[in-house]
């Protein structure tokens, strides 16, 4: 059974020559810097709330991604982000990549909010966290 996922954000990119590798494909590390794209333009979008503290913020602590079909330029894709049930100071998050009725992969990664300067968890913002968990709960 999957867990909840709630749809927080989409992005759209154009496929650069330059990620393309050796055989001719967008190279697997392009896939992570997708992710990371939508991942920071959600972010960034929560940090513009009240509520956020400059002394804490978000690391990605583990990531994956299912490679289902190369993708090869000239594409446009779109990477569609969504996030899991938050815990205490995790919060699960997935990823797609689509394009011309192609789901080309799939992706997740976990991310822990820290004091900056001690590296340690802190509990999530509640202006990330309260309204996430109402949302999947259905509330």
């Amino acid at each position: 059974m999957i867990a909840p996922r709630l749809h927080v954000h989409t992005a759209k990119f154009a496929v650069r020559w330059g990620d393309m590798d050796a055989y001719g494909h967008v190279n697997n590390v392009a896939y992570f810097r997708y992710f990371e794209t939508v991942r920071l333009e959600w972010l960034y979008a929560q940090g513009k709330l009240p509520g956020h503290d400059p002394t804490k913020g978000p690391v990605m602590v583990n990531g994956s991604c299912d490679f289902l079909v190369p993708i090869v330029f000239p594409a446009d894709v779109e990477v569609r982000m969504y996030v899991g049930m938050p815990g205490r100071s995790s919060l699960p998050t997935y990823y797609d990549i689509a394009g011309n009725g192609i789901k080309y992969a799939d992706g997740a990664s976990k991310l822990v909010w820290i004091e900056l300067a001690t590296g340690r968890p802190t509990p999530l913002p509640a202006h990330i966290a309260a309204p996430l968990r109402k949302q999947l709960k259905g509330e």
